[in-house]
């Protein structure tokens, strides 16, 4: 096995773990660790791609990483949305 083949499989791991506790319960879709989990295995994956290519695999961790960065973007936005209990005075 090549180092890319391991850095790839990190990058399966990763989203495999995160889709997981998903389903068990164990952590909620709106958490920003689960997009960044996702982020970041993707982008391992593609990594791995660049050695060893794939285009139906590279089209699919593309998306993987735009959606992770929308759950990202989304989780900042309702973070700010949140009023500060201090400005109420």
């Amino acid at each position: 096995m090549m180092w890319y083949d391991i850095v790839g499989s990190v990058g399966v791991a990763l989203i495999i773990i995160a889709y997981a506790m998903v389903q068990a319960g164990k952590m909620a879709t709106t958490r920003l660790i689960y997009s960044l989990m996702n982020l970041i295995g993707a982008c391992l994956i593609l990594w791995s791609l660049t050695y060893n290519f794939n285009l139906a695999s590279v089209i699919i961790e593309g998306f993987w990483i735009l959606i992770s960065i929308w759950g990202i973007v989304n989780w900042i936005r309702a973070r700010s949305a949140v009023p500060d209990p201090k400005d109420s005075n």
